[in-house]
């Protein structure tokens, strides 16, 4: 078993490398199986997130998994390498506890990245490219996650990115009361801010998204309406606040589609939260007077207010994670045993077989049950012990009292 884990985050690679190696929902199963046909790695399970992309896989080649990485994206491995780490076995599944329990988030003790992570074995599960060793680790990493959260306060006063984004837009604006908000996409993220700048009471919200009927449940849940992205030219004027998280590989707002917008608003200003990776606004639009963009990245110091309070409780989580993470290792050792101790067996089961079928031979014959009883438990115990006297009377001196020990060991001999 070759645990090895390699990704980038939001504390190695800034967005504009992220964006670069973030893995759409529409490549995700092509991805999974390309990886594992390839050869390159047995299991493998991918989580890509707006703020990392990682890769877990059971693989005895992990430098060829970090090219198949960096091929796969088009992008040069020597300038993925700074961004890039690579954790093998123990800090693998440390990594792996960590991450689930929100240790390794922007937003310490986040939930949310506990939920994408179990999408991320979900859609493993469906690939067909996860096994023993990785789905041993996920389900240890979730029962790790929940034992974090239920002894630890590790979330409270946890300032969400979706909160983090009300509270960049009530610096802009006087009051949300008044404002018009337009949310791009129709996943998790935008739900998640919709039910917060929902409870502000903007004046209108609207759910722009590529189907409309994916986005009308989300919409009727908060009384808002639904605009196709084609619409997006002609109605992107009408809105002060823009919220937009989809998994577009391009840009759905360019910066000449704001120029316009801008133009026709009579410069009244438009704010702008990208929480998309790749990013869904081009990036020259933050050079613009009225446009005030800003990034998952962008979020960091807002999603800090709180911190305090909770880094207390990391102590605590870290004690929970290193435990666990010795329990799995001990796991994994042993499973690396099976093996050796399957041919054990399969050699004792062999020369208890034969020794059967001759002591079935003998009692077919006629022969005294005691006698042929006594012939077989003592041709058993002679070849049982066969091996671990061999090794003891022909090993060297200096292995000789090595061996004795073992032995000893083993049979849990004691010496008078």
């Amino acid at each position: 078993m070759q645990l090895f884990t390699l990704g980038v985050n939001h504390h190695t690679a800034p967005l504009a490398i992220r964006e670069q190696i973030a893995f759409g929902p529409e490549k995700l199963t092509q991805a999974l199986h390309d990886l594992t046909q390839s050869q390159r790695a047995s299991e493998v399970a991918i989580l890509s997130t707006c703020n990392r992309t990682e890769l877990y896989c059971n693989t005895t080649q992990p430098d060829a998994t970090v090219d198949w990485l960096a091929n796969f994206h088009r992008i040069e491995r020597r300038e993925l390498a700074p961004y890039l780490y690579t954790l093998p076995r123990e800090q693998a599944v440390q990594h792996a506890f960590r991450v689930a329990a929100g240790l390794d988030s922007m937003v310490l003790g986040e939930t949310q990245i506990l939920g994408q992570m179990k999408q991320a074995v979900h859609t493993a599960e469906e690939a067909g490219t996860l096994g023993l060793l990785l789905n041993k680790l996920f389900q240890r990493t979730f029962s790790v996650a929940k034992e974090v959260r239920s002894s630890t306060e590790i979330g409270a006063n946890s300032v969400s990115m979706a909160a983090a984004a009300v509270r960049l837009a009530e610096r802009i604006f006087p009051g949300i009361s008044e404002q018009a908000c337009l949310f791009i996409g129709a996943g998790e993220m935008i739900e998640l801010c919709m039910t917060h700048f929902a409870a502000q009471h903007p004046r209108r919200m609207t759910v722009a998204n590529r189907t409309v009927e994916r986005a009308r449940p989300l919409a009727e849940r908060f009384h808002a309406g639904v605009i196709p992205l084609t619409a997006l030219p002609d109605e992107l004027p009408a809105y002060d606040i823009i919220i937009t998280s989809t998994a577009s590989p391009l840009p759905i707002l360019g910066k000449g589609m704001l120029e316009r917008a801008i133009k026709q608003r009579r410069h009244r200003p438009i704010f702008i939260v990208d929480l998309a990776v790749p990013r869904d606004v081009e990036a020259e639009a933050a050079d613009m007077d009225d446009v005030f963009l800003y990034s998952v990245d962008d979020l960091g110091q807002v999603v800090r207010e709180g911190l305090d309070s909770r880094v207390a409780q990391v102590t605590q989580a870290e004690a929970i994670i290193e435990a666990n993470v010795a329990n799995f290792l001990h796991w994994m050792e042993c499973r690396e045993l099976v093996p050796t101790i399957c041919a054990l067996r399969n050699s004792a089961e062999r020369h208890r077989r034969h020794e059967i079928e001759k002591a079935t031979r003998a009692l077919a014959h006629g022969s005294d049950p005691q006698v042929v009883i006594e012939a077989l438990s003592r041709a058993l115990t002679n070849k049982l012990l066969h091996s671990p006297t061999h090794a003891l009377n022909h090993a060297s001196s200096l292995e000789r009292e090595q061996i004795a020990k073992l032995i000893s060991q083993l049979y849990g001999l004691h010496h008078e």
